[in-house]
């Protein structure tokens, strides 16, 4: 595989999955994380440790961290809500955890019935039993600053809050943060300002990677914006599928094939095959008939003399 420019986190298996009211057979979802790890895919967010009652979707993420553990290559990402889902996600064997901070408290009640500071009691709580791990069996530790441009129950959120939140994760005992616009109010001037706050706050280690949404079409034009500032890993999900079941009117994931083929055009490589990933796309289709999936590429299809990026080669040179 090339050198990965910038590395791409299909979340399609949790984010995608509990916002429709399909449930996805395990056996299949175990062949699409199999085709999108085939694909080049190498980091995947495979399912959320939460109570099945909550979200029947993912009742089965344990045996799904199992299986694609057994993956080569394949780092196993988990959404977790608190220390209980972290024993289970450290248990199950993920590589990364992540725990959602809605800068908007309104949202954080909705969607983790916790204020910020039973969040970050919770954060503590995980940093301590992952100390408890020798270090090489530790996973990596993500607070994500979750409706961090605006929310759809509050409105707008400061910046300041933003930052306030962030520093508290960190001093909390996340290894490192990442910024959500979980309700698709970001536009480019905001994720450019923001991102370049975060870093000559907390550092450049702190933040890596971004989630945004295409809510309101801002989805791939963010993501320019967030690359071009620098950020190297941004989530996106097969055929645009999810959103956020708690917050209203919170929906459009970006979609990974339309994000690939922008990213590999503008020459940053993304180890990722766009016919392997249109395979993982039959298999998502297959299993969920009844679930539109959306994104111009598979349509469309690949550009007369398209070639894949080659570390700073343009994708047309």
């Amino acid at each position: 595989m090339s050198r990965t420019d910038i590395e791409i986190s299909e979340v399609g298996p949790r984010d995608g999955l509990q916002s429709i009211s399909s449930i996805m057979a395990t056996e299949d979802k175990k062949r699409w994380i199999a085709a999108l790890a085939a694909a080049g895919l190498r980091e995947i967010e495979v399912g959320s440790f939460v109570p099945a009652k909550v979200l029947p979707q993912l009742a089965d993420t344990a045996e799904i961290v199992r299986y694609a553990r057994s993956i080569a290559g394949l780092s196993v990402a988990v959404l977790v809500p608190n220390l209980r889902g972290a024993q289970d996600a450290v248990a199950a064997g993920a590589h990364k955890l992540t725990i959602p901070l809605s800068v908007s408290e309104t949202h954080s009640l909705k969607n983790l019935r916790r204020t910020h500071e039973q969040v970050l009691d919770e954060v503590r709580g995980i940093r301590a039993l992952l100390d408890q791990l020798p270090p090489e069996q530790r996973p990596s530790f993500e607070g994500s600053l979750s409706t961090c441009f605006g929310c759809t129950l509050e409105g707008p959120v400061a910046e300041d809050a933003v930052l306030r939140l962030g520093e508290a994760l960190m001093a909390a005992g996340c290894d490192e943060i990442g910024l959500s616009d979980t309700t698709g109010y970001g536009n480019p001037v905001q994720v450019r300002g923001l991102i370049r706050k975060i870093w000559s706050n907390l550092g450049r280690d702190a933040l890596h990677g971004i989630h945004l949404h295409n809510t309101r079409g801002q989805g791939l034009a963010n993501v320019l914006a967030a690359v071009e500032a620098g950020i190297t890993t941004v989530d996106a999900s097969m055929g645009g599928i999810g959103g956020c079941p708690f917050a209203p009117g919170a929906s459009g994931n970006i979609v990974t094939e339309d994000l690939v083929f922008l990213l590999e055009a503008m020459g940053y490589s993304t180890g990722v095959d766009m016919d392997r990933l249109l395979q993982a796309r039959q298999i998502l289709a297959a299993a969920l008939p009844d679930e539109p999936l959306f994104g111009f590429v598979p349509d469309a299809g690949l550009p007369k003399g398209f070639q894949y990026a080659k570390s700073e080669l343009s994708a047309f040179a």
